[in-house]
């Protein structure tokens, strides 16, 4: 069972504020992942400069391994002096691991992170170094598949103050929450998600602080792969289509054209279903051995509309997808599911696009940007085009 990391974080920024003073930085180096959520002093600009900084310097020399008290030292050493306050204050939260979650974490005035197994939170055993007068909690990590660490700027536990709650809301109330409402399959980003939509209804949509919420979960790797558009030569849909089968993981084929070669080779066929979930989205296909089947360049429009909502930090829609619709179903395999994606992208010309405003370009240039959104969400993409 090959294990991997998934990151994932949501960020609301304070009422009125262009700029959020909160800022979260990864890294994924060889088997490591390093990820930083860095708070900065106050609000707007300077708070978002403090923190840019932070996550900037403490991602890259923890990646870099380099010794903790040292990358304290440089930070404290180099962050600009607020005037008024005579401080030059951020706090931050540093969770440095590796696929089989071993590794550490770091943590020095941010609320305690919290750990999830089996659907349920609990603490951290923490010990507390000096390091130039600061108190920096360690934490050795041994994490098992399944396994989350969520981490959070204090805009979490102070959410509604003087609004919907006299005291803001508490750790204990957090875990509560969590224990709740986490299911098992939910991804890094979801979790993130799922805690800074409730923050936003505690402050009545009005953040009161900026607010981050950030999550690394160790699971197991699941590849998919998805074929859309017949290859050109015609000569070698088998050799294509043994190809894409050959893979491991799950498999899609979007396309009307693709969907019967493949059945073609399978030696079996595609059977429609009348069942329209969505309007806008045309019905799904069934092919006995594939996973999903659908149709090719309208599905394949709306689930990239899905992955700019999925990849945007600031959208707080649920990240998981529940209705049936072809895109949804794809959006749920290829971003909840999938660690990696590897796209077969035939560049035949489709007859019965022929007087259409569709063109190879168009399936090519949605695949791209498909591609890219999926990379920002952390996965492994490769595009073979045939």
């Amino acid at each position: 069972m090959a294990l991997c990391l998934e990151s994932g974080y949501t960020s609301l920024n304070k009422k009125n504020e262009e700029l959020c003073g909160d800022r979260v930085e990864s890294i994924v180096s060889g088997e490591y992942t390093t990820l930083v959520l860095a708070d900065g002093l106050g609000s707007g600009v300077k708070a978002n400069i403090l923190s840019t900084l932070t996550s900037k310097i403490l991602c890259t020399m923890v990646s870099n391994e380099i010794d903790i008290e040292e990358c304290v030292e440089t930070i404290i050493q180099s962050l600009p002096v607020c005037k008024v306050r005579g401080v030059a204050y951020s706090t931050f939260s540093v969770i440095h691991m590796n696929k089989e979650g071993k590794g550490y974490l770091f943590e020095f005035d941010n609320p305690q992170a919290i750990l999830i197994r089996g659907c349920k939170c609990g603490d951290f055993p923490r010990e507390g170094m000096d390091i130039l007068g600061k108190t920096v909690y360690k934490t050795a990590l041994d994490l098992q598949a399944g396994d989350v660490i969520v981490v959070m700027s204090d805009g979490v536990i102070h959410a509604g103050i003087g609004m919907t709650l006299n005291l803001g809301w508490q750790r204990p109330e957090v875990m509560e929450f969590l224990d709740g409402n986490v299911r098992p399959d939910m991804s890094a980003r979801a979790i993130a998600c799922l805690l800074a939509g409730v923050c936003n209804d505690l402050y009545l949509g009005t953040p009161g602080d900026d607010t981050t919420v950030a999550a690394v979960k160790v699971r197991e790797e699941l590849n998919v792969n998805l074929m859309i558009g017949p290859p050109v030569d015609k000569s070698k849909d088998d050799f294509y289509i043994s190809r894409f089968l050959a893979g491991p993981g799950k498999k899609v084929v979007c396309g009307g054209t693709s969907s019967q070669i493949v059945a073609r080779h399978l030696k079996t066929s595609v059977r429609a279903s009348f069942d329209f979930p969505d309007k806008d989205v045309p019905p799904i296909g069934f092919i006995d051995g594939i996973d999903l089947t659908t149709e090719g360049v309208l599905t394949m429009r709306k689930l990239l509309e899905l992955s700019e909502k999925y990849a945007d930090v600031h959208d707080l829609t649920p990240k998981t997808f529940t209705k049936k619709d072809g895109a949804s179903l794809l959006a749920q395999m290829l971003f909840e599911e999938a660690t990696s994606v590897h796209f077969f992208v035939g560049q035949s010309i489709n007859a019965a696009h022929q007087g259409l405003p569709i063109d190879i370009t168009m399936k090519l240039k949605l695949v791209e940007s498909l591609a890219a959104n999926l990379k920002k969400m952390g996965k492994n993409v490769v595009i073979d085009y045939d």
